[in-house]
């Protein structure tokens, strides 16, 4: 890639991952498919894009762990239930028709979207529930679930963690979209990293621009997810979600 190419790609990643860090997800809506256009095929772009994604975990952490409203134990069950999840659907994806998964994940995320929009309550305003040992049970063999979905598809299953605390364990939007970007950015992605590292190849030569673009990205959108309100949160959320869905209905690019 020439010199330009690389300002090209750092710029773009800075506006998914702020995007991604503002919804809690939905960095792969708009990075992985730039991957694919500027000519990576599918496998080499997805095993890229996801150790490129750990970025946004360290930058979103640093802005949130600044504010000091994480719970160390929901970021702990997010994160324990989710990685054995993640791995294994990064293995299973490389033995997989990928279109017919991502029509079935898009079918699935387009049902969120809805869900969120006729729920006008949901999430902003805290009902917190299942804190419970059965609750929280339930709660991660779920997490471990949408973690194989976050192995095997790069597409906005974040999305899905953060829906699933506001539903489950009743939290705001805004404390949803923070645990998931540190939990899921963190641990998932990096998890996912490591394996693809291993079985798949990777863009060495892209990686440096998408790590920085990643990271700073992170930061602004765990910036700007502080300062909005709940309402608005549910909104973006809801609008990245359907973009998400009808994405992966339609196809490649």
């Amino acid at each position: 890639m020439q010199y330009s190419e690389h300002i090209i790609l750092l710029g773009l990643a800075i506006a998914a991952n702020w995007f991604s860090a503002l919804a809690g997800g939905g960095a792969g809506l708009i990075q992985l498919p730039m991957l694919i256009f500027m000519g990576l095929p599918f496998p080499l772009a997805l095993a890229t894009h996801k150790i490129a994604t750990v970025a946004l975990g360290v930058g979103a952490t640093g802005r949130h762990l600044r504010e000091g409203h994480l719970r160390l134990w929901l970021l702990a069950l997010i994160a324990g239930s989710g990685i054995p999840g993640v791995v294994a659907g990064a293995l299973f994806v490389l033995n997989i028709d990928d279109r017919m998964a991502e029509q079935a994940l898009g079918i699935l995320m387009l049902m969120l979207s809805l869900y969120s929009v006729f729920k006008p309550s949901l999430g902003v305003v805290a009902n917190e529930r299942n804190h419970n040992l059965q609750g929280m049970i339930i709660g991660g063999l779920v997490l471990l679930l949408i973690g194989f979905i976050n192995g095997a598809l790069s597409a906005g299953s974040g999305l899905f963690v953060t829906l699933w605390l506001v539903y489950w364990f009743g939290l705001e939007y805004k404390l949803a979209v923070a645990h998931t970007l540190v939990a899921v950015g963190l641990g998932w992605n990096g998890s996912g990293a490591v394996t693809m590292g291993a079985v798949a190849d990777v863009q060495w030569s892209w990686i440096p621009a998408l790590l920085l673009g990643s990271a700073i990205g992170g930061y602004l959108g765990a910036n700007t997810s502080i300062k909005a309100g709940n309402a608005t949160i549910k909104r973006i959320y809801e609008v990245v979600t359907l973009l998400v869905a009808l994405k992966l209905l339609w196809g490649p690019l």
